[in-house]
């Protein structure tokens, strides 16, 4: 059995240049070919394909193959009748010669179009594929360039946004000044791109047959989600609202900031806490283990709270926005001691939850839901 190492010219470059029909058949025929094509148009890449046919076919000689190159052409101007010429010239080299497999050499895209063509008749082993090296970077952009267009969702994901973006831009410009143009238009592209990129399309589609799930399930989390969000809710209310009257100058960013995040992150906690509640609950009722990450994480969303307030009142009180801290009616403490307390009491909450964590392990847990079981 022999392998066809074919050489396609679906353009018939070789042919218009030299004045031969194809197919080309043996080592000798393609050799002088190369050489009249050489002579013809020192320039044409197909001189770099034939001569990568023959190499190919030497070195399966040498592995001790029986190998058998040959050129095949598309002789026709129209696209379908040059297919069908290569599609005759190939099966007049299969019932000419025991062919079992190929090997196709091309040195363009529209070359490899024939591939289906030949793998339709022959057994295709390999695409060797010639970039001549001066026009590496050209003819390697070309094929990324193809691969990115054939792929479906990266064109909606690029391409789609950058038009609607294009499209915007004389929209904008009409309406606003060129700054501001370019600001919302890089806006909207950095929003699409954020969407895209962080999947949130996907988390939107699943998120009414979750919500469904949920709801016939009977997980507690449902309810307990709804409660964080309110919590949520209040938080941000409350922090916008302390800095409603805030008298401060139109440039101040600082302190209204840390206003805000000082009033509402007691509550965002208590949101955190009351979501992460809930889903620990449902591990509980679930399941027969819990992961310790569930177990931490109430502690975690604690110390954080505390910490981020304990910052936030510290500055506050070194730019006279917020009164000392008093404990028991009688301590005075001082920034740094305010902001000490704080961070040490995050810390201690933060090793508690990590040794509850490691001291309730999964063990424990399913010993205690089988005694359950039992009694």
């Amino acid at each position: 059995m022999t392998t066809l190492v074919l050489c396609v010219d679906r353009a018939n470059d070789i042919g218009r240049k030299t004045g031969l029909s194809t197919p080309v058949v043996g080592w000798e025929a393609v050799r002088s070919l190369v050489t009249d094509v050489g002579l013809a148009d020192p320039e044409d890449s197909s001189v770099n394909c034939l001569l990568e046919a023959l190499r190919v076919t030497r070195e399966l000689r040498d592995d001790r193959e029986s190998a058998e190159v040959a050129v095949i052409s598309g002789s026709s101007e129209s696209t379908v009748g040059a297919d069908r010429a290569v599609s005759q010239q190939l099966d007049d080299l299969v019932e000419r010669y025991d062919v079992e497999s190929a090997v196709v050499v091309i040195d363009s895209a529209e070359d490899e179009r024939l591939v289906p063509v030949v793998e339709s008749r022959l057994r295709v082993d390999a695409v060797d594929r010639v970039v001549v090296r001066q026009a590496h970077d050209i003819e390697s952009t070309y094929y990324l360039l193809k691969q990115f267009l054939a792929d479906e969702e990266l064109r909606s994901t690029v391409l789609v946004p950058v038009g609607v973006g294009l499209l915007l831009v004389p929209l904008l410009l009409v309406q606003f000044t060129p700054a501001v143009a370019m600001a919302g238009l890089a806006a909207l592209l950095g929003a699409v791109f954020l969407y895209k990129g962080l999947a949130i399309d996907e988390v939107l589609s699943n998120a009414p047959e979750q919500a469904r799930d949920a709801l016939y399930s009977g997980q507690v989390s449902v309810v307990t989600y709804a409660v964080a969000a309110g919590l949520a809710i209040v938080g941000l209310f409350l922090g916008a609202l302390s800095i409603r009257t805030l008298d401060v100058a139109g440039d101040e960013v600082l302190v209204p900031s840390l206003l805000f995040v000082y009033h509402s992150v007691p509550w965002l906690a208590l949101a955190a806490l009351t979501a992460s509640a809930g889903r620990l609950l449902d591990e509980l009722i679930g399941s027969e283990s819990i992961s310790t990450s569930y177990m931490n994480l109430p502690f975690g969303v604690i110390a954080i709270g505390l910490v981020v307030r304990g910052f936030a009142g510290f500055l506050l009180e070194r730019q006279a926005e917020l009164a000392h801290l008093v404990l028991l009616g009688r301590f005075e403490l001082t920034p740094i001691q305010r902001l000490t307390m704080f961070i040490f009491a995050g810390i201690v909450i933060s090793l508690v939850g990590v040794r509850i964590s490691a001291t309730v392990s999964d063990e424990t847990l399913e010993e205690v839901v089988n005694g359950r079981n039992e009694g």
